[in-house]
């Protein structure tokens, strides 16, 4: 794989950023990250964050998280309110999910412009101070500025407030968000790795930063898993002391290049922890049709 192909493969829609039956709903909007993210926004609300919208949702609601493609949300999105995807929905009618909803979904609609585009996983340093707080972001590449630029598609003017942010989401700073493989190197060289976690929870620590490196070299392959779908040496957490083998992923994901994923894909076949297994992505597309049919 070389640049051109790299770019090629962040173009073409992956297993679950295709739009499908929705692709000429988004054919008039504009291309642009901010016009993509605010697309994103109406149609989508983030389960801890409902409050901030004065809404409540019943389980069921809140079950539309376990959904995995870009298709099954919009699919829910028009059951929720059969307008255009392209129209706002009210807070109580967008379907429920987290930061790598967002992620995904923008990620799509980039792919579906033609722009190169993929989904990160990794630590936000704008929602607490002094911390890293879990995340996912798209990112994509801006052939005029020849750079990958980082969007958070999840904070809109409401989150703005909320968390008294002044960054510019658009362009999300590097050292304000730190890739799976970035926040594992960051602890390697004597960072806190308390310091790494999941907003409202008390699992923070080197296990996290470790399944965020995995889920991030997941996205990098097109495969944007659950936060939760940690797989193959994630699973196991005595892996965390091949510390050799970690800091080479790390590194492929920090750096994120053609020669970077030449290199996973070479260590993958080499060693089947490091993928993600057929079955689980079996299990994931039979869990997807199912949520499809029951919500």
């Amino acid at each position: 794989m070389n640049q051109d192909e790299l770019l090629g493969f962040y173009t073409a829609p992956g297993q679950f950023t295709g739009l499908q039956a929705f692709a000429d709903q988004v054919d008039h909007v504009s291309s642009d990250a901010e016009s993509l993210a605010r697309i994103v926004q109406g149609l989508l609300i983030h389960e801890g964050l409902t409050a901030a919208y004065g809404v409540s949702m019943s389980p069921a609601r809140v079950a539309e998280k376990q959904l995995h493609s870009a298709v099954a949300m919009l699919t829910q999105a028009k059951r929720l309110d059969s307008n255009p995807i392209t129209n706002a929905r009210s807070p109580g009618n967008r379907v429920v999910g987290v930061c790598r909803h967002f992620a995904t979904l923008f990620v799509a609609l980039m792919r579906n412009k033609g722009i190169p585009a993929r989904v990160r996983c990794g630590f936000a340093a704008y929602f607490a101070p002094g911390k890293y707080v879990d995340h996912w972001v798209g990112e994509y590449w801006n052939a005029e500025q020849q750079r990958w630029i980082l969007v958070d598609p999840q904070v809109d003017d409401v989150q703005r407030t909320l968390f008294g942010l002044s960054i510019d989401t658009l362009d999300v700073p590097h050292d304000q968000f730190l890739v799976g493989g970035e926040a594992w190197l960051k602890c390697r060289g004597g960072a806190d790795p308390m310091r790494f976690g999941i907003a409202g929870t008390q699992m923070w620590g080197l296990v996290e930063v470790y399944g965020d490196l995995f889920q991030d070299l997941a996205a990098l392959q097109n495969m944007e898993l659950l936060p939760w779908g940690w797989y193959g040496l994630a699973l196991d957490e005595t892996g965390m002391s091949e510390v050799a083998l970690l800091d080479q992923l790390a590194e492929i994901s920090r750096q994120a290049d053609a020669s970077a994923l030449n290199t996973l894909r070479q260590l993958i076949t080499a060693d089947a922890r490091l993928g993600v297994p057929d079955a689980s992505l079996d299990a994931i597309m039979i869990a997807e049709r199912a949520a499809m049919a029951s919500t």
